[in-house]
């Protein structure tokens, strides 16, 4: 989760690139947003767990299995399922009312589609970690790094991984840059932090003022996503064009 949060000097990048290398106009609003989103991220990083224990494999596999991770990874693919089906109706709807769509289908259509890419490709950070652990273990231990599990998540890591950096490409070719980047880059903040502290079960390390705190932290990054949304007359001369 301190990992995934760090990556807030990402949207501080954004409006520089996206000024000077693709000669967009930053408009306050955007700036506003970032910002809120910067301190969101900031608050997380600042009140989010900052403990790494080592793990055996025993332990790594205990926890992979266990019911609360399952449940969660059931849950995981309902919203993928679920944004997927958002996403499909979307283009639906905007190739057969080109002219005369709502905002609404405007913001939902990448939102959706940077929420399924978030929700697995936020999952290499899992499997990263879980490499990084054993990698540890080995460099002080006797445990040796060739194993099934190994190879395993190491196959995970390089599927789910390759399949973010493939969206991320996508999804920059398809949607404005100055919206989709955050998107992006939120929906991958998100679910690894919920990762994380379902599979790490970093919430047992929160008392009551980091519990504000890290929820004050996402509420400052939800208001900067809703704030990204793009204006109703923006919407409608991408609509022409």
């Amino acid at each position: 989760s301190l990992l995934a949060a760090l990556g807030s000097i990402q949207f501080v990048s954004n409006i520089a690139f996206a000024y000077v290398v693709l000669n967009k106009t930053i408009s306050v609003k955007v700036m506003v947003a970032t910002t809120f989103i910067v301190f969101g991220n900031v608050f997380l990083v600042s009140f989010g767990n900052h403990q790494s224990p080592v793990y055996t494999p025993e332990q790594l596999i205990a926890k992979y299995s266990n019911l609360v991770f399952v449940l969660y990874c059931m849950s995981l693919v309902f919203v993928v399922a679920l944004s997927q089906y958002l996403y499909r109706s979307g283009e639906t709807i905007l190739s057969d009312n080109a002219k005369d769509t709502s905002t609404h289908w405007r913001t939902l259509l990448p939102f959706s589609y940077a929420i399924v890419s978030g929700a697995i490709g936020s999952c290499s950070v899992l499997f990263a970690k879980s490499l990084s652990n054993m990698l540890r273990l080995t460099m002080s231990s006797r445990y040796q790094f060739h194993s099934w599990f190994t190879y395993s998540i190491l196959l995970l890591f390089l599927c789910t991984a390759g399949f973010w950096m493939a969206r991320l490409n996508e999804g920059l070719s398809l949607f404005d840059a100055i919206l989709i980047v955050p998107m992006f880059q939120i929906a991958w903040t998100f679910f690894s932090i919920c990762t994380g502290f379902v599979y790490f079960q970093e919430y047992q390390v929160f008392d009551t003022l980091r519990i504000i705190m890290f929820m004050l932290g996402m509420t400052f990054v939800f208001i900067g996503i809703s704030l990204l949304a793009p204006d109703e007359n923006k919407g409608a001369h991408l609509a022409i064009s």
